[in-house]
């Protein structure tokens, strides 16, 4: 059974954030030469910041993404399924929660960027409505930036 809505990830998650980061990413060490940036992140501290959340799919986390808010934006700075949870629509239940929260922070976009070399996410953004705004070198990864437009949140 799947619990679709993401939730804060708690110290008790750190492991299996870490886990599965490992296990998402792993293919991507051949492509890019090294690990990707996601793979070296400290978990512990980001759960301990509040920035990490998880969703739940057979009481097992399958999937993960650190939102960070900024003065104008939210920023995802990691999304990761499970490669056996790939297919179950995690990663847009991922990224709808992130615009939600970008929404309900009054914050107008949601910005986040992936490797060059993650070729699947190049067309994935896009089909989430996310549009291209740069390309660059970022902490000596090649990067492509993309951006989406939200909603401010309805008032109560």
């Amino acid at each position: 059974m799947t619990n679709t809505e993401p939730r804060p990830a708690t110290a008790d998650d750190v492991r299996d954030v870490t886990e599965l980061v490992a296990a998402a990413f792993e293919k991507y060490v051949e492509r890019i030469g090294k690990q990707p940036a996601p793979m070296l992140s400290d978990y512990a501290a980001l759960v301990d910041d509040g920035t990490v959340w998880v969703v739940d799919n057979g009481g097992a986390v399958a999937g993960m993404m650190v939102a960070v808010a900024r003065a104008d934006h939210l920023l995802v700075d990691t999304v990761a399924v499970s490669p056996d949870a790939v297919g179950l629509g995690l990663g847009r239940i991922l990224l709808d929660r992130a615009e939600r929260l970008a929404a309900e922070l009054d914050l107008p976009e949601v910005r986040l960027s992936t490797n060059e070399a993650m070729t699947e996410n190049l067309d994935y953004y896009p089909r989430r409505g996310y549009r291209e705004t740069g390309r660059g070198l970022e902490d000596g990864y090649r990067r492509v930036f993309f951006a989406k437009a939200v909603r401010p949140a309805p008032r109560r």
